[in-house]
């Protein structure tokens, strides 16, 4: 079983928006995927009620992210997703401790990308492989990303930090499918949004696959920008 933590000490740096879309994408009937929100803000589960599927299934971590992990294992999920709160607390260090890989959203605002500090830290400190995913990023242009997200993806490199090469687009699409209790390829399969979720996932399973040592190293998101 395979664990994604997505951590960020600040808020609204798309933790939760980002949980969504990608279960959403990666669920399947032959790949049991289970969320866990361990948020009080509980966006995560506000958008499964509004989904009304059940799928993929969500239970609530609050009280204990590394019980409920034991328990997905123990039931036989393949990819469990962990929607973390905003801070430094026990549920954050349990789902980090717990985690094949470790997802850091940032936003490209000068507080946003000193707050990754503390979680890059914390993952370094228990060991565990990560990556930043730059989020609401300006759109590309003839194909060439935004001056600011240039800027951004090389501070961000200069501190050792590896940052997934794509980026999350500020769209309307990601707003709306969540407000319908979709994710973005449900909710428009052949929009931009659908491809960035899609090429996110890739770049998230070629880093799960390398650290299980079943694909080469070199060039994934959590060692290089992918």
């Amino acid at each position: 079983m395979d664990v994604l933590c997505f951590a960020s000490r600040k808020g609204g740096s798309g933790k939760s928006t980002l949980v969504a879309h990608l279960s959403a994408h990666a669920t399947r009937p032959n790949r049991r995927c289970l969320l866990i929100d361990a948020d009080s803000q509980g966006s995560l589960t506000l958008w499964h009620k509004l989904r009304g599927t059940g799928e993929p299934a969500l239970r609530n971590g609050a009280r204990g992210v590394a019980e409920a992990v034991a328990a997905a294992r123990a039931e036989g999920y393949d990819y469990v997703f962990i929607d973390t709160p905003p801070d430094m607390s026990t549920a954050v260090t349990e789902a980090i401790q717990s985690a094949t890989l470790v997802i850091v959203p940032t936003r490209l605002a000068v507080f946003d990308l000193a707050a990754i500090k503390e979680t890059i830290d914390l993952a370094r400190h228990l060991r565990k492989p990560y990556a930043v995913v730059i989020n609401a990023a300006p759109a590309r242009r003839d194909n060439t990303e935004s001056p600011f997200v240039t800027q951004a993806r090389q501070m961000i490199s200069s501190l050792n930090v590896p940052v997934w090469s794509g980026q999350i687009t500020n769209r309307a699409n990601y707003a709306l499918s969540l407000a319908s209790g979709e994710g973005v390829r449900e909710f428009e399969a052949q929009s931009q949004a659908a491809t960035e979720i899609g090429r996110l996932w890739l770049a998230i399973d070629r880093s799960v696959r390398a650290i299980h040592g079943a694909y080469q190293s070199s060039g994934v998101m959590h060692r290089v920008a992918a």
